[in-house]
């Protein structure tokens, strides 16, 4: 279904260099809100080390944000010294397709992750990339998305259940 995601984690750094390896995943699109910082503009220094770390091992990077605050795109891009695209209007293609471009990359070999099903995930896999839905580092959020994340969970939900059955 085109609104799972192929992979479901807690957060970005659970996204480990052997998941990535297993799936062929040579670049990752970033997301922003809710998955790199929270509502008030925080990261936690985990997120950097996990860049950094994926960097030396050969992994590239860029960052596509719907947000059009560009001020808070370009302070979390020059934290992490990743190039960035915002006001990306999410799931349209425009946005992942120039990071792909940027990162001279396959479609195949790019993992977009983000928390939100509606324009992180339906985008990552109409462009036919690696899509990895991460839990949400905060509560708070903008009141759209807060409208959309009950119609989300009963995807998650749908999504985990249906996980579980192809397993057993």
């Amino acid at each position: 279904m085109i609104l799972y995601p192929d992979l479901y984690c807690e957060g970005v750094t659970a996204v480990t260099i052997e998941i990535l390896r297993q799936h062929n995943i040579k670049g990752l699109i970033l997301d922003i809100d809710n998955t790199l910082i929270d509502y008030d503009r925080n990261m936690d220094e985990k997120i950097k080390l996990w860049v950094n770390e994926l960097k030396e091992k050969g992994i590239k990077f860029c960052i596509v944000s719907n947000t059009n605050k560009v001020d808070k795109v370009k302070k979390v891009s020059e934290d992490l010294d990743i190039p960035y695209f915002y006001f990306a209007k999410k799931p349209f293609k425009k946005g992942f397709l120039k990071a792909k471009e940027l990162m001279g990359l396959e479609s195949r070999n790019i993992a977009a992750i983000g928390d939100q099903i509606a324009t992180d995930i339906l985008g990552a896999n109409r462009c036919g990339m690696f899509s990895i839905l991460v839990k949400p580092i905060s509560e708070k959020d903008i009141f759209m998305t807060k409208v959309k994340r009950p119609i989300e969970k009963i995807i998650i939900n749908r999504y985990l259940s249906k996980s579980k059955k192809e397993k057993v």
